[in-house]
């Protein structure tokens, strides 16, 4: 194990202590906020000062990663930390120990290979990202050749083929090992030997398209800013003689902005074109090279969907219930964009996102600037802290960090503090902009928690990246109702890394099935919109003056305005997905294909010279998955309803839903968690498991 995984695991009580005594003396200065929410609402540093010198520790507290190029000695460590463990795997007879030494195996590159991956697109200093960047992709090089390796297979094989020693495996035991298995199957281990090769290439060129595909997703469009009238120039950055167009403005309230934006940002690219049509053919030839039909039957084995098939009938079933909702949203949005502007009253796709917020505004009265007083950063971390607190027993820390421990001055790193069990993991928040950073709000996870072989439990640490404003002079950071669902919603996932507490690195946390992942974060967001939950915090940073309760009211119900539009939106986003992902070669273009599947799943017209796919950055994270965010609402639904609309603190439900599904990670197969809880649903409400047969 590296050196500084060792120190980090051996500071995490002595961490916390100190932890501890700094959210004291901030309680002692602090009469308004918690320990955590003082800590989010104080002035944050001037972001990303670069310190003089070489720093005590690395990022995240590994010791290589003082500098650019302790990559290159981490990646090294990894890799010969592999090779003993491959050698050790072969003539290790079959039994349990098989099993932990492919988990072992699995953490040594995941070490290296999870934290590049956030630091490559997140680190402010582009020497750090270019050394991740190779990391990332020297071990990902690695990965796929263990996937392949026949003699490591072998050793695995031996111990599924053995009935007697399989059968005195427990149930997560088993599971690890079959899907180790399966990741020898999907990348070809059957195959002979020059078709193996060919396998590793392809993946190997997957990956490098794949992050050709999302750089150039995010890139800008140029327009001779003499083509754009001048009264509208200072919407888009300036450069010379040129316009940039980096985003939709879809929030606007200028039609011809909207437009504008839309047609330019949306503009097709050849070289990004190009590069969409090469991933998805090598996607669909690895797919048909290891015995699969189309690359969506590969990526979805082992899901709760499990075949492309099962997932198109979800999404017609659901286009289909949707449809005489979408026509009356639709008619609202028109109607609503006819008394603006009577001579383009046409509704088109560039006016969804604007006029549906204009009738939820108008309709409630929630202009976003009423509620970011009561929404302060403190107070919304404040809230989580209380609701896990209530719900699951769990409190938050902030810590300061070591010199050298972080990317930017302003993240904020939190330990999370089981009141029985003491320290479960660490979160650090990089919540603020910053140049260069990505805008997408996500969820990383840096290490996995995994039973050590010395008895000790590695501690998870995560980060949640989000994209908010910096606090002022005179505030702190001020967030919208829809920035604060946001932040619950990834702290959603980083409470599945924490509480993930598997065996095994492999199913840590969030690293299960993709349909399954999006369902605690899912249900954060219906936390996050329960006046029950929202009263515990939100509080006017000046006043203390509570949110009143209509409010809230006004702002849930808001949400339904043309709610099922947006949610077609979505049921075409991911039928646009499975189509790219299915039967090859493509009938048509991948634009002439987003035409007609935008005629028949959305509504809204298709602009012609634009190119929607170029920008659809999910492809590369959710290449034949996109879907799941609307499966994983329809389970975090059933969850919520079943078990915390009553009640959202109910103490006996947090620990059952904590139980049943986020224990597990991916150590259960995600279906038989939902039907477990479901059946363990029932039994609470019949009194007890002796009536459940």
């Amino acid at each position: 194990m590296l050196s500084g995984w060792r120190r980090v695991a051996r500071s995490a009580a002595g961490g916390l202590r100190r932890a501890i005594a700094a959210s004291e003396t901030r309680r002692r200065v602090s009469t308004s906020w918690s320990p955590v929410g003082a800590a989010f609402n104080a002035q944050q540093q001037q972001p990303c000062r670069r310190d003089a010198g070489r720093s005590k520790t690395g990022l995240f507290g590994v010791a290589e990663l003082t500098c650019p190029e302790g990559f290159q000695e981490a990646q090294e460590k990894s890799l010969q930390e592999t090779e003993r463990l491959v050698q050790k795997a072969c003539i290790t007879p079959p039994g349990k120990e098989i099993v932990m030494i492919f988990d072992q195996l699995s953490d040594a590159l995941c070490r290296v290979a999870d934290l590049a991956d956030f630091v490559k697109i997140a680190h402010p200093d582009p020497a750090f990202r270019e050394a991740a960047e190779e990391a990332c992709r020297s071990i990902g090089t690695m990965v796929e050749k263990l996937n392949t390796d026949v003699d490591l297979c072998q050793s695995l094989r031996k111990l599924l083929a053995d009935k007697d020693v399989m059968g005195s495996l427990d149930p997560e035991t088993r599971r690890v090992a079959e899907l180790f298995m399966f990741d020898f199957e999907i990348s070809g281990i059957h195959l002979d030997e020059k078709k193996r090769r060919k396998a590793v290439n392809l993946n190997i060129k997957i990956l490098d398209l794949c992050n050709e595909f999302l750089i150039g997703s995010h890139l800008p469009n140029k327009i001779d800013k003499h083509i754009l009238p001048e009264d509208i120039r200072h919407n888009f950055a300036v450069e010379g003689n040129y316009a940039q167009i980096s985003g939709l403005n879809a929030d606007s309230p200028d039609d011809l902005v909207r437009e504008i934006a839309y047609k330019v940002f949306l503009y097709p690219n050849a070289q990004q074109l190009n590069c969409l049509e090469e991933l998805l053919t090598s996607r669909n030839l690895l797919a048909q090279l290891v015995g699969y039909d189309t690359f969506a039957h590969r990526a979805l084995q082992g899901t709760m969907a499990q075949t492309p098939e099962r997932v198109m009938q979800f999404l017609v079933k659901l286009s289909d219930k949707l449809l005489n909702r979408i026509q009356k949203d639709f008619e609202m949005m028109e109607g609503m964009k006819m008394k603006v502007n009577p001579i383009k009253s046409k509704l088109m796709p560039w006016d969804h996102p604007y006029y549906s917020g204009v009738l939820r505004a108008e309709r409630y009265n929630i202009e976003p600037s009423l509620y970011c007083p009561f929404f302060s950063l403190g107070a919304c971390m404040e809230g989580l802290n209380i609701l896990f607190s209530k719900l699951l027993g769990i409190s938050l820390y902030a810590e300061q960090p070591e010199k050298g421990e972080l990317w930017c001055e302003d993240v904020r790193k939190l330990a999370v503090v089981h009141e029985q069990e003491g320290l479960l993991g660490y979160i650090y928040c990089d919540f603020f902009q910053r140049p260069d950073k990505p805008h997408q709000d996500c969820h990383f996870t840096i290490r996995g928690g995994r039973l050590k072989e010395n008895g000790e439990y590695q501690i998870p640490v995560v980060v949640l990246m989000l994209s908010l404003p910096h606090s002022t002079s005179s505030s702190p950071t001020l967030l919208t109702p829809g920035m604060m669902e946001n932040l619950f919603h990834e702290m959603g996932h980083a409470m599945h890394s924490m509480l993930g507490r598997t065996r095994y690195q492999h199913v840590t946390g969030t690293r299960c099935s993709t349909d399954f992942a999006e369902v605690p974060s899912i249900l954060m967001e219906y936390f996050a919109n329960d006046y029950r939950v929202v009263n515990q915090f939100a509080r006017h940073y000046k006043t203390g003056q509570p949110l009143p309760k209509n409010m809230v009211s006004r702002l849930c119900e808001s949400k339904k305005i043309c709610a099922a539009a947006d949610m077609q939106l979505q049921v075409f986003y991911a039928v646009l997905d499975q189509i790219y992902h299915g039967k090859h070669p493509l009938e048509k273009s991948t634009t002439d294909i987003l035409k007609e599947t935008q005629e028949k799943f959305y509504g809204l017209p298709y602009v012609p010279n634009t190119a929607w796919q170029l920008r659809f950055s999910h492809l590369v994270g959710y290449g034949a998955k996109y879907y799941s965010y609307l499966m994983s609402r329809a389970v975090a639904s059933m969850v919520w309803k079943k078990c915390f609309v009553q009640d959202p603190f109910n103490r006996a439900m947090g620990e059952n839903y904590r139980r049943e599904m986020l224990a597990h990670g991916g150590g259960k197969e995600p279906i038989l968690m939902v039907q477990d809880y479901a059946s363990e649903y029932i039994c609470h409400k019949l009194g007890g498991t002796a009536k459940c047969g």
